[in-house]
């Protein structure tokens, strides 16, 4: 028996280039989700006028119009609840979510995040990366939580700091990756393959039914599997053939 496609919510603020790659696999079956609403907090973002473009409904919810974030919160998700989604994708949605819609909604929220988290959490991560003189950078999917940044991550995607980068040509490498590393993603959760188990104070990643130990990597084949285990030390090496 197949199971039914995973309904989506998307939230962003921008162009909307993660929607985009979701629409597109879904178009081609290279994933089994249905894409049921794309939500932003900017009346005018890109990503609202893809979401139309591909008969989604788009809505905008203005922090201005609320005397308060949670207020505004509230709103928002008593719209994103209307369409009922399997799953919410914060997608290049710039806002913190305030507690109770997170906490309401554990487990059930993502988000992807250009930095290997815990490193460079916030905005202008690509500059931060520079700034510490990172040797590597790259992108996380991770559960969201009240924490800026701080939920537990599923997955990433390393990209190597070349010498010439500036912020502009480091972002743009990561975005390349970015979309596979979404997709991939998206497909485990699709397939119950990945869950986050636990209590909101004590939770945790769950792959193939086993906790992680730590994120899931994306390989240049765009699968994702777990760290190898570390090298044998030299004075215990492996046997070759």
């Amino acid at each position: 028996m197949t199971s039914a496609p995973l309904r989506l919510a998307v939230l962003a603020s921008g162009r909307g280039s993660n929607l985009q790659a979701i629409a597109d696999a879904i178009a081609v079956g290279h994933l089994a989700a249905e894409l049921v609403g794309v939500f932003s907090d900017k009346p005018g973002a890109f990503a609202l006028e893809r979401a139309r473009r591909l008969g989604v409904p788009a809505v905008a919810v203005r922090p201005r119009d609320f005397a308060s974030r949670p207020a505004h919160d509230e709103q928002l998700f008593r719209q994103i609840d209307a369409v009922g989604p399997d799953l919410i994708v914060c997608a290049g949605y710039m806002r913190l979510l305030s507690e109770p819609v997170v906490s309401a909604r554990q487990g059930r929220i993502i988000n992807i995040h250009p930095s290997l988290l815990p490193a460079f959490k916030g905005l202008h991560t690509h500059q931060q990366a520079l700034d510490a003189g990172a040797r590597m950078h790259g992108a996380s999917v991770h559960y969201v939580t009240p924490e800026l940044d701080g939920g537990p991550v599923v997955a990433q995607v390393r990209v190597l700091v070349e010498p010439d980068d500036d912020a502009e040509r480091l972002a743009q490498r990561v975005l390349a990756r970015e979309h596979p590393l979404l997709l991939a993603t998206l497909r485990l959760l699709a397939t119950g393959r990945v869950r986050l188990a636990g209590s909101a104070h004590g939770s945790r990643v769950e792959f193939d039914g086993q906790s992680l130990s730590a994120p899931l990597q994306l390989d240049p084949d765009n699968v994702l599997a777990e760290l190898a285990a570390p090298a044998a030390s030299a004075s215990h090496p492996h046997p070759t053939n």
